[in-house]
């Protein structure tokens, strides 16, 4: 990637996290007097959070270039404070202050991306709600026919080039499908990625995924330097579906035991509902567009991938 944000050492991530929130943070919300004159940095200064979280301004200062590399966990404890991150930012800064002591990056290696059988299973058995099964960067590695179709026209896709957030910031249905909770979406995508940078930055997966979406997106980009790494594990979501029509969804985001990097996300709706209703229909048209694609002689052209 050109810009230096997922092969930098432990100590710049850590000290990015901390610029970053630091920005985000203004005296007043940090309970200090406001001070005459222009203030030519945003959110706090140095020695502003360096008092706030009881440490020097020299110590601080070396934490967030990198020059110092392991922070007590008290010290860890009081920067969140100071910085009123919430309990899943903590946890980020936790662990990117842990990777930052330990000073050996882990291998750069992709986990396995094949589906055990028997969580295929439990996909198809999820149906008529969507379902897939995602890779720590989000690529799809499984879903039900549902699943698929929810995500319109991502199917005409190459299947390698599948990836629920390289759909939300470039595939042209994405903004309507996505328009009422379209913030929350991209947010959501970018936050993931920006969590999976804080404590495997050389992967390959994300290297590749991210530099794509700096060169292709400038909404992605200005969302990647604001450094959010909150995570909506579930809640509720509205799609502008052009098959079926307006319908929201609950979903839950969870981590698979066994399969190190993997995902399950679903969508439900409660039965007798419109939205569950919605979703019945979706399954059939997915079931139908599946058996035509079998039915098609291999002389048929389908439609044509898009350019990436």
């Amino acid at each position: 990637m050109r810009r230096e944000h997922a092969t930098a050492s432990g100590g710049t991530e850590l000290g990015r996290f901390l610029r970053a929130r630091r920005a985000r943070l203004n005296p007043a919300e940090a309970g200090l007097t406001a001070q005459p004159g222009r203030r030519r940095t945003p959110g706090l200064r140095r020695e502003e959070l360096a008092t706030l979280a009881g440490i020097s301004i020299d110590y601080y200062t070396r934490l967030e270039q990198g020059r110092e590399t392991r922070p007590s966990p008290a010290v860890v404890d009081a920067l969140a404070r100071a910085l009123q991150l919430e309990q899943e930012e903590h946890e980020h800064l936790r662990s990117l202050a842990q990777r930052a002591a330990r000073r050996t990056a882990e291998p750069g290696t992709a986990p396995s991306r094949a589906v055990r059988p028997g969580v295929r299973l439990l996909l198809e058995n999820l149906r008529p709600g969507p379902a897939y099964v995602v890779s720590r960067a989000g690529d799809l590695l499984a879903c039900n026919p549902s699943g698929l179709r929810l995500l319109a026209g991502i199917e005409d896709w190459p299947a390698d080039q599948r990836n629920i957030t390289r759909y939300v910031f470039l595939h042209p249905a994405a903004r309507d499908l996505f328009a009422e909770d379209w913030n929350n979406q991209i947010r959501g995508g970018v936050a993931q990625l920006r969590a999976l940078a804080g404590t495997h930055p050389d992967a390959p997966d994300l290297t590749r995924l991210v530099g794509e979406l700096l060169l292709k997106s400038p909404e992605f980009a200005r969302m990647w330097d604001r450094y959010e790494v909150r995570v909506r594990a579930h809640g509720r979501k509205t799609f502008h579906h052009p098959e079926v029509g307006v319908l929201t969804l609950g979903f839950q985001n969870m981590e698979l035991e066994g399969t190190p990097g993997h995902r399950l996300l679903a969508y439900f709706a409660e039965q007798g509902t419109p939205d569950h209703d919605a979703l019945v229909l979706l399954d059939m048209a997915a079931q139908e567009g599946a058996a035509g694609s079998r039915g098609a002689g291999p002389d048929q052209d389908g439609p044509a991938p898009p350019k990436l």
